[in-house]
C-alpha cells in the first residue's frame, strides 16, 4: 500500500503560516491607581490595528479609562478620556517600539482592578481581506495564495529590518570597544605620569629634608 505524498504548496503554507505573526487578545490588569502599558516593536511602513474594550466583573460598576498611544519618539497617535472601548489604526512611520498605555479613570472603578481586553493587530494580520477580495474580485484559491504573498512580502521585510538592526547594533558594538579601549589605554598613561609625578616629587622632598 502505498503512502500519500503531502503536495508541496500544502507544506509551504503551513511554514509560512507558522511564520506569520499570530493575532491574539491580550488581557491587562489594570490598577486602581497608576496605568498599564502594551508595548510592541514594529518597523517603519506596517499597519497596526487595534480594539479595546473594559472588561468588568461587577455590573454595578463599569470602570473608565484613559488610553494613550505614542510613538517611538514620543508622538501621540491615539488619545482617549472617560472611555471604555474604542479602536486605533496608524501606519507606522518609524521604526522602534509603540506603546499603548491605559489608566483608570478617578473614581469610576470603586478602588478595585479591572481588566482590558486588546485585539492588537500589526501588517498582514491587519489587513481587511474582504474589502481587498471584493476590490479585486477574487475569492477561493485566488486569495489564499494572496493572503500567502503577503505573508511572505511581510516575512522578507521582517527579515530585512532584523539583518539591519543587527549591522547597526553590531556598529554600535564595535564603537564602544574601541571607546572602551582608548579610555583603557589613556586611563593606565594618566596613571603612570601621575606615579612618576609622585616619585618625583619624594624624591625632591627626601633631598631638601637630607634623608637621601
Amino acid at each position: 500500500m502505498k503512502k500519500k505524498m503531502i503536495p508541496t504548496t500544502i507544506l509551504l503554507s503551513a511554514l509560512i503560516f507558522s511564520l506569520s505573526p499570530i493575532c491574539e487578545a491580550v488581557w491587562l490588569t489594570v490598577p486602581h491607581t497608576g496605568s498599564k502599558c502594551v508595548s510592541e516593536e514594529i518597523q517603519s511602513n506596517v499597519i497596526v490595528l487595534a480594539d479595546y474594550l473594559v472588561i468588568s466583573e461587577e455590573h454595578s460598576i463599569f470602570p473608565t479609562v484613559s488610553v494613550k498611544v505614542t510613538a517611538p519618539y514620543g508622538t501621540v497617535l491615539h488619545h482617549r478620556e472617560n472611555t471604555t472601548n474604542g479602536q486605533f489604526a496608524f501606519t507606522t512611520q518609524e521604526s522602534g517600539t509603540y506603546l499603548a498605555c491605559f489608566e483608570a479613570d478617578a473614581k469610576s472603578h470603586g478602588n478595585k482592578d479591572f481588566s482590558i481586553n486588546i485585539d492588537w493587530k500589526t501588517g498582514i494580520a491587519a489587513k481587511d481581506w474582504d474589502s481587498i477580495a471584493r476590490k479585486e474580485k477574487i475569492e477561493g484559491v485566488e486569495l489564499e495564495f494572496k493572503k500567502l504573498e503577503g505573508a511572505v512580502e511581510a516575512i522578507h521585510e521582517n527579515l530585512i529590518y532584523l539583518r539591519n538592526r543587527e549591522a547597526e547594533m553590531r556598529i554600535v558594538s564595535e564603537k564602544t570597544n574601541s571607546r572602551v579601549a582608548w579610555y583603557s589605554i589613556m586611563s593606565l598613561g594618566i596613571c603612570i605620569v601621575v606615579s612618576g609625578l609622585q616619585i618625583l616629587y619624594l624624591k625632591q622632598y627626601f633631598e631638601k629634608k637630607k634623608l637621601i
